[in-house]
């Protein structure tokens, strides 16, 4: 069995994560196998810390040992999960634990900005240590289902997704929720943005991403009216549409987790990760230009 260690409680996922892994609390049906959250660390956080305390007690129920400081973690565990709701902090919370050696997971957003998240794959690189992040909509049953059509359905040509896209100043514009449209797009799509358009008011972000192949994909930040999590993919043989059921994106989350923490291999390269942060960041930059034309640089 694995033994994980879990770091920041300001967050639900601390206890959802727990809950699948330890088995405890939830359905079987949500239940993950392969490792165990063993120790964690309730921490610190400027975002949201009222939730903390909630997230503690919580934890103490299902049986985690907890420590009060962060390299407590250090020493029982074989990788850890860093989930400060704070994308900004993640290269300071998450770098303890590349430089001692241990796979890591950061939760979604990897970081708020290219530069640091550039600075976490060159430091997981450094020191041979596998580093993964997604939002659990990556892994929605829906998405996964249509890449295993592809030999049926043909390539997907471009993809339109959409997701609720509340903000936060600590994580600005699309790296606070609307991250949860942009994962499923480059499920969908893959990596190769070249540049990005973004209209951005009170109630929605419109970005247009486009390929370099030339294939466009465009991602919807709801503010106003109904929201919810969905996609349509224009494939070379077909177009479909679905909308995402949400029950479940724990679950095939933490599979893939698990699997990084067994094989030492992320599910998603390091360096399309990366590439999400500069699509984020560009987004939001021309959003603020008035849907000006903003390049990727991720080189």
């Amino acid at each position: 069995m694995i033994k994980l260690g879990i770091l920041d409680f300001d967050t639900s996922h601390v206890v959802a994560f727990t809950q699948r892994l330890n088995h405890i609390g939830v359905p079987e049906d949500q239940w993950v196998d392969g490792a165990k959250i063993v120790v964690g660390c309730p921490g610190e956080s400027i975002m949201s810390p009222e939730r903390i305390p909630e997230h503690t007690k919580a934890m103490k129920e299902c049986g985690v040992e907890l420590v009060d400081k962060p390299e407590d973690i250090i020493g029982k565990v074989d990788g850890v999960l860093v989930e400060s709701v704070d994308g900004s902090v993640h290269y300071e919370r998450a770098k303890p634990f590349i430089e001692a050696g241990l796979p890591t997971y950061i939760d979604k957003p990897f970081a708020c900005s290219l530069k640091d998240a550039k600075a976490l794959a060159e430091l997981g690189e450094k020191k041979g240590v596998p580093l993964f992040s997604s939002s659990s909509l990556r892994y929605a049953l829906e998405v996964v289902a249509l890449k295993a059509k592809e030999g049926e359905i043909g390539k997907v040509v471009g993809a339109d997704t959409y997701t609720p896209a509340s903000l936060h100043p600590r994580n600005p514009g699309l790296f606070n929720y609307g991250i949860h449209g942009v994962e499923p797009l480059y499920a969908l799509m893959g990596p190769g943005c070249e540049s990005v358009r973004s209209v951005s008011t009170a109630g929605v972000d419109v970005v247009t991403g486009l390929w370099k192949d030339g294939r466009v994909g465009t991602v919807r930040g709801i503010r106003a009216g109904s929201g919810g999590f969905g996609f349509t993919a224009f494939c070379e043989k077909s177009i479909q549409s679905a909308t995402i059921n949400a029950g479940y994106i724990y679950r095939e989350l933490l599979k893939r987790i698990v699997e990084m923490f067994k094989t030492g291999k992320p599910p998603v390269d390091i360096s399309e990760t990366v590439e999400i942060i500069a699509f984020i960041e560009a987004a939001n930059k021309s959003g603020k230009q008035g849907g000006e034309k903003v390049s990727l640089l991720t080189s």
